[in-house]
């Protein structure tokens, strides 16, 4: 944004003119929290208490809008803090640097963070300025060192602010934003819970040979056997970095391509190259519906190959299944695979897993494809419900961004 424009892109009907620069510290009392020392004495904390104890695991919970707070001051460490009774906007000033916070019941506030007593601005407005200003108080702290950010820091800055009604408009307009948000990420987080349960009902557990929950008309036990049995397991190729080209017909999957709960290969990222021998283009050019395993770093997270043009990297491990393929990957998403990788991992501070350790993985399967079949795809159904709701939820964090952008100065 033009440091000279005094109004913004986009406004609501009915106001106009330029906003007023102004200095923080002319809009409210900034106040440094205090806190209790040494903080780990039990003396300050009691657990019957109404007052919380803010910590920044609190803000990164909640995501700065502090609605319950686990630990509780006693009024001896209450003595020893600030504490607010009412809801105030706050400022991370250590650890998330410049994060806002809004508490909506009785918080202490330590040292590390600011207050903002005596608001002349419409808290909900100012909240939201600091959400898109926060990356920006990092220029404070020296390279390589962390950000110094204190309360005369904030007090000088210098900001473009509306009129108390426009302020009010476009608070109340993101805080409505920041709810459909927070609505869509519980319903996200409702949707894993249901399969994370379904997925401990519908695979045996250990000792176990039928799973609590089943299709109906399925009896028999699932019998337990290696990957290397269902699977053909086998690695990539070891690329030379020196040919990557990123108008190359293929895209190179690391371990690096394979993330955390999701269930698809990540191809946004990555380098590409142009493979001219044919026996390696056969060899490690990746199927729709192969599986992928990390077998360094964080070992043992899986992935499902969606994409087309893909070839795999050396130590990235490749399921070839003999059985339904859908089904051996949620199987291994139950979480023991995860567990038994990193058991057996070795290595420092970067854990390693061999292809013969992920052969020798065993699992259950039932004798019928048709159960394997329908399992898979009742997985695949819930997968597919949880990619929607998350690319809403991409949708409604990149128009909040738009927003911010155009509607402050």
């Amino acid at each position: 944004m033009s440091e000279q424009r005094l109004v913004p892109k986009r406004r609501f009907k009915g106001f106009e003119g330029e906003w007023e620069e102004v200095q923080f510290g002319s809009l409210a009392e900034i106040v440094r929290g205090a806190s209790p020392r040494p903080i780990q004495d039990p003396k300050w904390f009691d657990e019957s208490s109404d007052i919380g104890w803010l910590r920044i695991s609190d803000v990164t919970v909640q995501d700065g809008r502090i609605h319950n707070i686990e630990q509780k001051l006693s009024l001896l460490g209450q003595k020893k803090t600030r504490v607010v009774k009412e809801s105030h906007l706050l400022l991370s000033i250590a650890a998330t640097v410049g994060k806002p916070v809004i508490n909506y019941v009785p918080t202490g506030v330590h040292d590390g963070f600011l207050i903002f007593f005596k608001p002349k601005f419409d808290i909900e407005y100012m909240y939201q300025w600091l959400e898109m200003f926060q990356n920006n108080w990092l220029k404070y702290g020296q390279p390589g060192s962390q950000v110094n950010l204190n309360s005369n820091i904030v007090k000088h800055h210098y900001l473009k602010i509306p009129s108390n009604n426009e302020q009010q408009k476009i608070g109340r307009f993101f805080k409505l934003l920041d709810k459909r948000i927070a609505n869509q990420e519980r319903k996200i987080a409702k949707l894993k819970d249901i399969k994370s349960a379904y997925l401990t009902e519908m695979f045996p557990q250990e000792g176990e040979t039928v799973p609590k929950r089943r299709f109906f008309g399925f009896l028999q036990k699932w019998k337990r056997t290696k990957l290397g049995e269902i699977c053909i397991v086998k690695t990539g190729y070891a690329f030379n970095s020196n040919d990557f080209d990123q108008n190359g017909q293929f895209l190179v999957i690391t371990n690096g391509n394979i993330q955390q709960d999701a269930p698809y290969v990540d191809d946004s990222v990555g380098n590409k190259i142009n493979v001219e021998d044919v026996s390696i283009v056969e060899e490690y050019v990746l199927n729709k519906n192969d599986i992928l395993v990390t077998m360094d770093g964080t070992v043992g997270r899986t992935a499902k190959v969606i994409g087309e043009n893909q070839i795999l990297a050396q130590r990235v491990g490749r399921l070839i299944a003999k059985l339904d393929s859908e089904f051996l990957y949620q199987s291994l998403n139950t979480g023991d695979f995860l567990k038994e990788m990193n058991l057996i991992s070795s290595g420092g501070t970067i854990k390693h897993i061999s292809l013969s350790e992920i052969s020798d993985y065993k699992i259950n399967i039932p004798p019928s494809e048709e159960e394997q079949e329908k399992i898979g795809s009742f997985f695949k159904n819930l997968d597919n419900q949880i990619e929607t709701e998350e690319k809403k939820l991409a949708k409604l964090k990149a128009m909040k961004e738009a927003y911010l952008e155009e509607m402050f100065v």
